[in-house]
């Protein structure tokens, strides 16, 4: 529940307060409370905070179920060029054009059942390629290896997104070197 929801529904500050005192809720956020028995969902409570990140490369492929590593408190994002928060300085931040920050957005589900913005599966493969020197490679390797044998890839989606990224000749490289 967001403060401006509890404002909307006429809960006042010092009940918050009060509540957060005993137990009641927790302040999980910038204006955002969950039920202190409640487990807090990381991902989602940063997509709330924070609307203009997108879950993207590894983080991403760990909602798709293409990555062998769980993120750590450390999120791949990114977001525009121009954006800057200070939340986003200790995760893995990756900046890109407005038009090339807009191709791949869908929605996924936190391990903890909340939809967030991330990029599709094709759009992450193609990060990954592109982003390489920041990577591990070898979650880059199992990652590109597990989306060739996945049965809903889309290599007609991701050859348009390497052409729009203009990564076109790496992709092509890459598929060639891992498909089996």
């Amino acid at each position: 529940i967001t403060s401006k929801e509890i404002t909307n529904k006429g809960i006042h500050r010092m009940y918050l307060k009060k509540m957060c005192d005993e137990k009641i809720i927790e302040k999980v956020g910038t204006g955002i409370y969950i039920d202190a028995s409640i487990i807090p969902d990381y991902y989602y409570i940063m997509s709330l905070e924070l609307q203009n990140i997108i879950y993207s490369h590894m983080t991403a492929l760990y909602f798709h179920n293409l990555s062998i590593k769980a993120p750590n408190d450390k999120y791949d994002i990114t977001v525009p060029n121009n954006y800057y928060n200070y939340k986003i300085k200790n995760h893995n931040v990756f900046y890109c054009d407005k038009e090339k920050y807009e191709i791949g957005i869908t929605y996924v589900k936190t391990p903890m059942g909340h939809y967030v913005k991330a990029y599709d599966m094709e759009r992450c493969i193609c990060d990954i390629i592109k982003d390489k020197k920041r990577m591990d490679f070898e979650l880059v390797k199992y990652s590109i290896k597990a989306y060739l044998k996945r049965k809903d890839k889309d290599l007609t989606k991701l050859a348009i997104y390497a052409d729009k990224l203009e990564i076109s000749k790496e992709v092509a490289h890459y598929l060639e070197v891992f498909y089996e």
